[in-house]
C-alpha cells in the first residue's frame, strides 16, 4: 500500500503509474529506523529527487515513511507514506 497527496494506491496501482517514470538523482537524508519485531521495522527519512513522470519534468522534497517485513527471507515495502515537505523559515535545507 502506498499513500501520497493522491490518496491510496495498491501495489497494482503504482506499479501501473511508475511505468511512466523516470528517476535522474535523488538525496536520502536524516534516516531514522525503529526495529518493531525480528523481522519488522519501520524507515523514515527526507527525500530531494528530480526526474520525469509520463514525459514531465519534476522536483519534489517529500518526507517518506515505509514499513518493512521479512517474509521468506526477503524484506518487503509493506507499506509506504510520502508528505510533501513545506519550506519552514529559518530552517535548513
Amino acid at each position: 500500500m502506498f499513500v501520497d497527496g493522491a490518496g491510496v494506491a495498491s501495489k497494482e496501482q503504482v506499479v501501473k503509474n511508475v511505468a511512466g517514470f523516470q528517476l535522474r538523482d535523488y538525496t536520502i537524508a536524516d534516516v531514522r529506523f525503529v526495529a518493531l519485531s525480528a523481522n519488522s521495522g519501520l524507515i523514515a527519512y527526507r527525500l530531494a529527487e528530480t526526474g520525469t513522470s509520463h514525459g514531465k519534468e519534476f522536483a519534489a522534497k517529500v518526507y517518506v515513511s515505509s514499513l518493512w517485513v521479512r517474509r521468506g527471507g526477503k524484506w518487503l515495502c509493506a507499506f509506504s507514506q510520502e508528505t510533501a515537505a513545506r519550506r519552514v523559515a529559518g530552517a535548513a535545507e
